[in-house]
């Protein structure tokens, strides 16, 4: 079964809506380390992909109706 980019891009948001969180979490505890460092550039990336992927969504379903 295929997925949407709809679903897709959904699915990358909330992933990086847990890195974010994980992310703040480990600073309050730690502070700024490494793994810290990973968690907001992993949520960055899954931000944009997701991003991404909804505007694809939106720009296939205006060509698919013309």
């Amino acid at each position: 079964m295929k997925q949407s980019p709809l679903f897709s891009g959904i699915v990358y948001i909330l992933l990086g809506s847990l890195f974010t969180y994980f992310a703040i979490q480990n600073v309050n505890e730690t502070g700024w380390g490494f793994f810290s460092y990973l968690l907001v550039a992993l949520a960055t990336f899954d931000f944009g992909s997701g991003i991404r992927m909804i505007m694809f969504h939106f720009k296939l379903k205006n060509i698919q109706k013309k």
